[in-house]
């Protein structure tokens, strides 16, 4: 297609925001533009190319095949658009927002950021901490080169997001050696985090030959019941990814190992079907990278500590 064949690039702007948000009303507000204009516009792209681009879907919509594709090379184009203005803008300092659930950000992420930042001295991090429903309105992503969000995956996913499920979760109860025969005997303080109230009792009903604990201590984040246990104040149940580097380093040892519950942690990132910005890629690619040598090294050196155990 020549380039004067090219349609225009608001109705282009438009289509892109209605597949991506997972409708119009939510374009609209986007574009700031009313529902009938942005309705419009897909119209009229529909006509000039002769094709249909959506259909409905529930009480939204979704693209045709047809416009499967378009929106995909719509999403990137503009993402490239993006990226160069907000260089010649002087904003190429601007960051990659990531939203990182609080103990997972302190004990894992965080340690590794040097590393990142080594490996991609143009890419600049945004760190943002929250559990459960990420919402980029909150994380400071209006001025960032993209946006990227880290969770477990335990809620709802809202329309117009894209989730790529990454490592399981696996849950076991870490200790220091000194803590060691405590557990044993069943003269140990169980330590666990509010944000899963029944983690110790679901743990110990599927681990009926491990004594039960004199007393069960929660603490608001998992990252503190994991610093206690480093203490020696107890024995702490926490997912792998919280105490990877303890267990690497010995701080920590897991001696029944880790199982997984079940659950996933997933990278989410707002878009259509098509490919994220450069940046967010590189960041995923990244993330992905790490969490599969973490998950790895972690479980090596939990089985070569329970067998010597």
């Amino acid at each position: 297609m020549k380039r004067s064949e090219i349609p225009s690039l608001d109705d282009l702007r438009a289509f892109e925001a209605v597949v991506r948000l997972g409708g119009v009303r939510a374009a609209a507000e986007e574009l700031v533009l009313t529902h009938g204009a942005v309705s419009r516009r897909i119209g009229k792209l529909a006509r000039d190319l002769g094709v249909r681009l959506v259909e409905p879907e529930g009480r939204g919509i979704r693209p045709t095949p047809e416009g499967a594709v378009l929106a995909a090379a719509a999403h990137a184009a503009l993402d490239q658009v993006g990226e160069a203005l907000a260089r010649i803008r002087g904003a190429a300092e601007g960051p990659v927002v990531l939203s990182c659930e609080r103990s997972i950000a302190m004990r894992w992420l965080i340690p590794r950021l040097g590393r990142f930042e080594a490996d991609h001295p143009d890419l600049r991090v945004h760190l943002s901490v929250g559990g459960g429903r990420p919402d980029p309105g909150t994380s400071g992503a209006g001025l960032a080169l993209g946006w990227l969000a880290l969770r477990r995956l335990d809620f709802p996913v809202e329309p117009g997001w894209i989730v790529e499920p990454v490592v399981e979760e696996a849950m076991g109860p870490v200790a220091t050696a000194a803590q060691l025969a405590a557990f044993r005997d069943g003269d140990y303080v169980a330590l666990g985090s509010t944000t899963r109230p029944r983690g110790w009792a679901d743990w110990l009903a599927l681990h009926p030959a491990v004594p039960q604990p004199r007393e069960i201590r929660l603490f608001d984040h998992h990252v503190l019941a994991a610093e206690s246990a480093v203490a020696g104040l107890g024995v702490a149940l926490c997912p792998l990814l919280v105490v990877a580097d303890d267990l690497a380093a010995g701080r920590l040892t897991a001696p029944e190992g880790f199982a997984a519950d079940g659950s996933r942690y997933g990278l989410i990132r707002r878009g259509t079907r098509g490919v994220p910005s450069t940046a967010v890629a590189r960041l995923g690619d990244w993330l992905k990278f790490e969490l599969d040598r973490t998950v790895r090294e972690a479980q090596a050196a939990s089985s070569s500590a329970s067998a010597k155990s």
